[in-house]
């Protein structure tokens, strides 16, 4: 939104400062624009003067949830208001967990889930609460009840399907697509899935069949399971084909990296546009005092509170915190976001101008918005397995505590190594670049760009990772 439109907003609300409906939009209208604070003073002003209005008293309660706020009573009593808003019982199971009683959220989301057995979102949440919280088994048993009691909700079948994907468990999301088809027959979702399957397994044979059989299907999922697949085999021409068809789309920023990817392997000058030359790679130190430094990683250890990574993240060995960090209010926090988007600026004045079709174009220097934001916790032998960010324009590192160098390892043990591709794809592409992490130290890079860790020995490696929008 535009500073004018905001300031209008302001000023229709002091000249109708009993009116909770342009209260409302000026608290939506500051969080927009992630200015939290003033967002909360807005919309509870809106709720004193509309308490009846739930719609309301539930972005009020959200945005206090999202701040790191209590929350949970005021959500919880909402959603006996309202006890078939869904969406109002996602907020208050969401915000009972964050504050602690992680049991109660579980049993409010098990009986929604009895009365709305379809509820994908549900599912999700209580699939991921339950395996956060270190069940190794039985976490997706939602899932099986519910596709007991609707045993042709296709779209329920399938998001316990790609829950088992991301999990990598290749013969239990073989099993549900396998019920599902005994069950429903035939079906193209059942054979795209099939065909994510043998791609990622690297099931030739198989593969190649499904990929005759799927040739005429135009998606985005389906395009990017190609590229990957065909970039496996060395087909460097169809991967190009299939991602740059990819890149037309909305799904754009799922091709970049893979077009990265192929345009180096070919010697191709794109890629110097893509990922800069010399690359889009920037570290500096942000000149926090250890003193801030140990506070702030006293309030993040305090905020990992997982027992395993979430499913879809690339940690392993290690948490990663939940919700947008830097919307929390904790001096120290927030201290840290005001260091860190000066440096952003810093960074994004140093890019050249880019046309309208590169990535990062878009961004600007003077008004920094957050995609996410988040702490990870990695601990002895942790790492990040090699990804990129496509919600994000610019991601980053910033390194708050790490193991003293006697417990870390011989070089590059726990560095960040920016430019390398998934290893399954067996390019034998190297980094563009291999940065030292130390505490204070921020590293920020093109959110296309392929990322990793390498694995160290000992200790706690403790940072701040974020996408800019």
């Amino acid at each position: 939104m535009a500073a004018a439109d905001l300031v209008a907003l302001e000023k229709v609300c002091r000249a109708q400062p009993t009116d909770a409906r342009a209260w409302h939009t000026l608290g939506l209208a500051f969080r927009a624009e992630q200015r939290m604070t003033e967002a909360i003073a807005a919309l509870s002003k809106s709720v004193e003067l509309a308490p009846k209005d739930l719609v309301t008293a539930m972005d009020y309660g959200q945005t206090r949830h999202a701040c790191g706020l209590p929350a949970a009573d005021f959500l919880c009593a909402l959603s006996k208001k309202w006890p078939d808003h869904l969406g109002a019982t996602r907020l208050a199971a969401a915000a009972l967990e964050s504050e602690g009683y992680r049991q109660q959220a579980e049993v409010m989301l098990e009986a929604a889930l009895t009365r709305h057995p379809g509820w994908l979102e549900g599912h999700k949440m209580i699939t991921t609460q339950r395996y956060t919280a270190g069940a190794v088994h039985g976490f997706d048993d939602s899932y099986l009840v519910a596709c007991r009691t609707q045993p042709r909700n296709m779209a329920l079948r399938l998001a316990w399907f790609y829950t088992l994907v991301m999990l990598r468990d290749w013969p239990a999301a073989a099993r549900v697509l396998d019920e599902g088809e005994a069950l429903m027959g035939s079906a193209q979702s059942i054979t795209l899935g099939r065909l994510y399957i043998a791609c990622e397994t690297f099931d030739e044979a198989r593969a190649e069949n499904l990929l005759q059989q799927t040739e005429w299907i135009i998606d985005a999922g389906v395009d990017l399971c190609r590229t990957r697949y065909y970039l496996r085999c060395g087909r460097i021409a169809q991967a190009e084909a299939t991602a740059t068809r990819l890149s037309l789309g909305p799904s754009s920023r799922l091709a970049w990296p893979y077009l990265g990817i192929i345009w180096r392997l070919r010697g191709d000058s794109r890629v110097q546009w893509l990922d800069g030359s010399p690359p889009y790679i920037r570290h500096c130190e942000l000149g926090m005092s250890a003193a801030a430094l140990r506070e702030l990683a006293v309030i993040l250890r305090q905020l990992h509170t997982a027992q395993a990574p979430y499913f879809e993240q690339s940690v392993r060995g290690g948490t990663q915190t939940n919700g947008q960090l830097f919307f929390r209010q904790e001096p120290i926090i927030q201290a840290t976001k005001k260091q860190l988007i000066g440096a952003i600026g810093d960074y994004v004045r140093s890019l050249p101008p880019f046309d309208d079709g590169h990535p990062i174009k878009g961004v600007d220097g003077e008004r920094i918005l957050f995609q996410g934001s988040w702490s990870v916790r990695l601990q002895s032998q942790g790492f990040h397995v090699s990804h990129t960010h496509p919600m994000g324009r610019i991601s980053s590192a910033f390194y708050v505590s790490l193991p003293d160098t006697t417990q870390f390892g011989r070089p590059p043990a726990g560095w960040i190594q920016l430019g390398t591709p998934p290893p399954e794809l067996g390019l034998g592409l190297g980094p563009y670049a291999e940065v030292e992490p130390r505490a204070g130290r921020l590293v920020l890079f093109p959110s296309t760009m392929w990322h990793s860790t390498a694995p160290f020995d000992d200790g706690e490696r403790l940072a701040i990772a974020f996408d800019v929008c």
